[in-house]
């Protein structure tokens, strides 16, 4: 039985990350189901100048993460289409990923509000409990947002902050190797493996 991890695209800032935890999944050969919010749409197009679209996904997919999915298990489905498989408890996930997952959307998933699929793909792998993380962005955060993440922490959720570190590769870290460290944190709390990052192993500068 096909049991895909559920990526949640939401509107904040740091589509990057979402690039890079799509690309480490399909690189470990995992299906994956890709809801892309309507705010997540437009902070692709600011970010990358990549417009998705649902007529067109593959083909923007492939463009946004720079690789050809090719025969990567990818099922896409429409963020207005609540009556998409993600969101009913029945359909076989395993778990999903919010990244990055605007304050909005922190919300929304923390009074299950189910706005959209991906809030309500959301609620249900948290009520199903499965393994769901959400990577807020925004800084600084308001007292209401802490609570919601409070919120979300206390309903089983893993609250992974978009906050690279930089043992790794040291002071001198590219862009790409901070979004790999977020990204390769994500697939840590999922149980996927990866290569994305050096791993600490109590040695002081010790990198490649």
């Amino acid at each position: 039985m096909r049991r895909p991890w559920v990526v949640g695209v939401s509107g904040a800032s740091g589509t990057p990350y979402a690039a890079a935890v799509l690309r480490a999944l399909l690189d470990a050969g995992e299906p994956v189901d890709l809801v892309v919010s309507r705010a997540a749409r437009l902070t692709i197009l600011d970010e990358t100048g990549v417009s998705f679209r649902d007529a067109h996904w593959k083909d923007d997919l492939a463009t946004w993460l720079g690789v050809d999915p090719g025969g990567a298990d990818v099922q896409y489905w429409a963020a207005g289409d609540l009556a998409a498989g993600p969101s009913s408890g029945s359909y076989p996930a395993r778990g999903m990923a919010v990244v990055p997952a605007s304050t909005a959307a922190c919300a929304g998933i923390a009074i299950g509000l189910s706005k959209d699929l991906l809030q309500r793909a959301a609620e249900v792998s948290l009520k199903e409990r499965r393994r769901t993380v959400l990577v807020p962005r925004e800084t600084p955060v308001t007292r209401s947002h802490l609570e919601h993440l409070i919120a979300l922490h206390d309903a089983g959720a893993v609250v992974l902050p978009a906050s690279p570190g930089f043992y790794g590769a040291g002071a001198r870290a590219s862009a790409q190797q901070l979004v790999d460290f977020v990204a390769g944190k994500v697939l840590d709390a999922l149980g996927v493996e990866h290569t994305l990052f050096r791993r600490w192993t109590g040695e002081l500068n010790a990198r490649d």
